[in-house]
């Protein structure tokens, strides 16, 4: 039992490195790009221009409320409690704007991520359950032949036993 061989399967990727070409080139793979990998497209890159473009957009309503709201602050500079609400969405606009251009880059930088990495999600899945059947083969092969040996030592008991019962 111990001496039974299983066969695994073994998957090997080798690195590939691109000479040459430079630019978006060294970015995607020599193949072209998968279904999967244009849908990323598709769908990431006008989410990442999107949140850019309300950091943006973010940005130039703080800094016009800024410039508007200064002047108001100079006049009534004895009121605290315009002045504090000012400062308080200034820097709400500040960290707003920040947290947009951030979510647009890091959207920007797993696009980017997912192209050098060259696998898609289907190869990545199909790996996935090759390795999963490939275990439940052997499982099932290692219950089978424990369910065999069982039977069989049931067997020589009973056959011992009626032997010794004939004596």
């Amino acid at each position: 039992m111990a001496d039974r061989q299983y066969p695994h399967q073994v998957q090997v990727h080798p690195s590939t490195r691109y000479e040459g070409g430079g630019g978006m080139r060294t970015l995607l793979p020599q193949k072209g790009p998968s279904t999967t990998q244009i849908l990323a497209i598709v769908t990431l890159v006008p989410v990442g221009g999107l949140l850019l473009g309300l950091a943006g957009l973010t940005l130039l309503g703080t800094i016009i409320g800024l410039v508007v709201a200064t002047p108001v602050f100079l006049l009534f500079s004895p009121v605290l409690v315009p002045a504090a609400i000012t400062v308080a969405l200034a820097v709400t606009g500040f960290l707003t704007s920040g947290a947009f251009g951030l979510t647009g880059l890091s959207s920007l930088s797993w696009i980017v991520n997912y192209f050098k990495e060259g696998r898609s999600m289907t190869e990545q899945l199909d790996y996935t359950k090759r390795r999963i059947q490939d275990r439940a083969a052997e499982a099932t092969a290692q219950v089978g032949q424990k369910t065999k040996d069982a039977g069989q030592a049931i067997q020589s008991k009973a056959q011992e036993t009626k032997e010794s019962a004939r004596a």
